[in-house]
């Protein structure tokens, strides 16, 4: 079968959708499938990459988003779908691409939809409360199911809008993680003394530096740390809108920047090498890079109004971390908690290898109801409808 995924903001510096593609493609490959991914760049130009073939066209770079891109003419996108006549099709942008799933209805081509973010919580974040929000999240949440054979969410967290409004269409597929890449096994004592400078504890903030993923908390937490007399330091993987005020929050407290850091095998190491993972983002529906950190064994203290919590058996013997509300002195308070205790490292890697990227390809499969090279299909999961 031939696998067409369409993405916006998808850039150099961008992190899940990025990673998702990848590993769906290079799974769709392993499995005997064709896979092609249509994404934002500067011209248009094809090249083939380990993941499948990668097509970029001319996109518009979204002003104050660190480096993310969306298309300029999506007719023009719906050109280049039909030239490679693709036997299924994903899309991920809920908002600008919409048109696309209405337009391969009418030519018998499956299509399926990521809903990557919570359009609830980003409305309420930045939307006045004078006006008309949750008429305005209903409509859009029932125009972009019905314009889509089938609407993916990763979480509960995410699923929850589409409940609220019955979407019989929705299914979810968790996502993944590498689990070679980040390990426990990478922990590194060398690269421990370099970034610790000295510091007892370890504490890493990765992702974008935007307003919507809350990061100034890490800086918060890591100060009240300091100030009940843990000798913490933070350390800060990402670029984003933010990166000036966080600079200036961040003076004369221990907090390294060390920007976009493009070596996935650098990243995993610092994961593994640190002590706990901040993840203060209020709106995120998964998080890749908190489920990187739990692979690395690293537990993670988590925004109690996210998706993260989902996989962190909270109500478990032993819990992979914490979560907190959001501000800077509950995360320090949550992480005091497990700073220094081994087994929340150790429960941590536990749950990740039970969320592989192979995983989520079967059940990419399933959905799109195509078996692979050897006639497999796993239908554990994705079935499940919401209504």
């Amino acid at each position: 079968m031939r696998i067409v995924h369409v993405a916006n903001f998808y850039g150099p510096n961008s992190g899940g959708i990025k990673t998702m593609l990848h590993e769906l493609g290079k799974g769709y490959l392993q499995h005997g499938h064709e896979f092609i991914y249509i994404v934002p760049g500067t011209q248009h130009r094809s090249e083939m990459t380990p993941f499948g073939l990668k097509v970029t066209m001319p996109s518009y770079i979204l002003p104050g988003n660190g480096g993310y891109r969306i298309f300029k003419r999506p007719r023009k996108v719906k050109e280049e779908i039909a030239k490679y006549l693709p036997d299924r099709l994903e899309i991920s942008d809920r908002f600008t691409l919409i048109s696309i799933g209405r337009w391969a209805r009418k030519r018998g081509i499956p299509n399926v939809a990521f809903s990557h973010e919570s359009l609830d919580g980003l409305v309420k974040k930045f939307i006045p409360s004078f006006l008309p929000r949750n008429i305005f999240i209903r409509w859009h949440n029932r125009y972009f199911a019905s314009s889509f054979d089938s609407i993916i969410a990763t979480t509960e967290f995410a699923s929850r809008e589409f409940r609220a409004i019955k979407t019989s269409n929705l299914r979810k597929v968790s996502l993944g993680v590498d689990l070679e890449n980040f390990s426990p096994g990478r922990y590194c004592p060398e690269v421990r003394s370099e970034i610790a400078k000295g510091s007892e504890f370890l504490l890493l903030h990765c992702g974008r530096l935007s307003p919507e993923k809350n990061p100034l908390v890490s800086i918060d937490a890591l100060i009240e740390l300091r100030r009940s007399g843990i000798d913490a330091r933070l350390i800060i993987i990402g670029i984003g809108p933010l990166w000036h005020k966080m600079r200036k929050a961040a003076k004369g407290h221990p907090v390294d920047f060390l920007g976009y850091v493009a070596d996935r095998n650098r990243v995993a190491t610092i994961m593994s090498s640190v002590d706990l993972f901040l993840a203060p983002g209020p709106l995120e529906t998964f998080c890749l890079a908190a489920l990187e950190s739990l692979a690395s064994g690293t537990p993670v203290i988590a925004s109690k109004s996210s998706a993260v919590h989902e996989f962190l058996d909270l109500n478990g013997i032993q819990p992979a971390g914490a979560i907190a509300s959001d501000f800077g002195s509950s995360f320090a308070a949550a992480s005091r908690l497990i700073l220094g205790n081994w087994k929340f490292g150790h429960r941590a890697r536990q749950i990740a290898e039970s969320m592989s990227w192979e995983k989520s390809v079967q059940n990419m499969l399933a959905l799109h109801n195509i078996t692979d090279a050897e006639g497999k299909l796993d239908l554990n999961e994705t079935p499940a409808s919401a209504a």
